[in-house]
């Protein structure tokens, strides 16, 4: 997930939220919403997309203070169902909401989140080798980080746990500037929950615009202990207001 909109309170230089490369400040970004959306397709039959709202309920997006974020995930996938002897199409919605605090520095931002997620996951046919069935309630942490150890570099990681199946996520990518708060990097991520498990390893770009979005793309390779290896690709894009 994408997150930080980073503000130095007591710099003429603010931290772009989407990469940490300095940049200058404008009079009115005073953002106090950010709506990020993500989706990633793998080969090994799965589909997935996610929309998250990050809203400061007191001050701005670019000083330290309380967050509060709204996220919805859907997907799907399928598997071959080694009880059933068939495959399976697994369908899964989810809703959080999480409430956090954020820290930001000139070229950092961290911020911590608890909350509550509702997940639900519902098979094609009844699969006994799959626990992770049905809907439930849990109690959800996550976190994200954004340094910048130099003006033309980044480092980020973005993880989550929820105890509902015992789902987690983790999210690295390091770059290295090709023009002014653009990265091109290596990024690695590892996901799985009371069934699945599985990571992927490739390449990024981002901090790239189109009109008043940025975006990043990621492609690489995917493994996950049912199908094995195959290939991902992934966009993510941010707005702020």
């Amino acid at each position: 997930m994408l997150t930080a909109l980073v503000l130095a309170p007591t710099s003429a230089r603010a931290a772009d939220w989407y990469t940490g490369a300095a940049q200058p400040e404008v009079a009115g970004d005073d953002w106090i919403v950010a709506v990020d959306a993500g989706a990633t397709v793998t080969t090994n039959s799965s589909a997935f997309g996610t929309v998250t709202a990050t809203i400061a309920p007191v001050g701005t997006l670019l000083e330290d203070g309380l967050r509060v974020r709204l996220q919805g995930v859907a997907g799907t996938y399928s598997y071959p169902g080694a009880a059933v002897r068939q495959t399976v199409t697994g369908v899964q919605q989810e809703g959080t909401v999480l409430l956090g605090y954020e820290w930001i520095w000139q070229q950092a931002a961290l911020a911590g989140y608890i909350g509550m997620n509702v997940r639900s996951n519902e098979l094609s046919i009844l699969d006994p080798g799959n626990p992770v069935v049905g809907t439930g309630l849990g109690v959800k942490v996550a976190a994200d980080l954004y340094v910048n150890p130099t003006e033309n570099t980044l480092f980020s990681a973005n993880a989550s746990y929820s105890t509902l199946f015992n789902a987690y996520y983790a999210r690295f990518r390091t770059g290295v500037a090709v023009v002014p708060g653009v990265f091109i990097g290596p990024e690695a991520t590892l996901l799985g929950d009371a069934f699945f498990n599985g990571w992927r390893a490739g390449g990024h770009i981002t901090g790239f615009a189109i009109g008043p979005m940025k975006f990043s793309l990621g492609a690489g390779y995917a493994f996950d202990r049912i199908r094995k290896g195959g290939y991902y690709t992934s966009v993510d894009g941010r707005i702020a207001f």
